[in-house]
């Protein structure tokens, strides 16, 4: 017979219990909604909107829109997400619970809010929700190897 024992290693990983960081997700929804109902009156068509034009040096014009502004500001909280993601303490089981929210926000939006039914708003929600899997996945990964199996 094999004695299966779990050992705890003692000088494993520490629990690193920073500061709680709320989902930084919220900033791009919170902006979308500010923008889309103050500046647009609702109307997701909007977000196609022009900000600036750069003339390249193949000769064709590079535009910016609102929507693409947006969307960039969605990816920088979405890479520091994933980073928020690889912390162990005890906050960090809030901030997964909380990103868990921030996507059920995005996704009754997309589905009962005309100003949210737009390319740019799903993306951003897709966001969402890869922060959502990539938080879990992250954590599980990392508990895994903070526990030892011996045989």
């Amino acid at each position: 017979m094999s004695d299966n024992t779990v050992f705890i290693p003692q000088g494993g990983r520490a629990a690193r219990n920073g500061a709680f960081i709320p989902p930084l997700l919220l900033i791009p929804l919170i902006a979308y909604n500010f923008f889309a109902f103050l500046f647009m009156g609702g109307n997701p068509a909007g977000w196609s909107q022009q900000l600036l034009t750069i003339p390249m040096v193949s000769g064709v014009s590079w535009s910016l829109t609102a929507g693409d502004l947006i969307l960039v500001v969605g990816l920088v909280c979405l890479f520091f997400e994933v980073l928020k993601s690889t912390n162990t303490g005890r906050n960090s089981v809030i901030e997964h619970m909380l990103s868990v929210v921030v996507f059920v926000i995005f996704l009754v939006e997309f589905l009962l809010v005309g100003a949210a039914a737009s390319s740019v708003f799903f993306i951003l929600m897709m966001m969402a929700i890869v922060d959502v899997v990539a938080g879990f996945t992250v954590s599980i990964t990392g508990a895994g190897r903070d526990v030892t199996m011996g045989g």
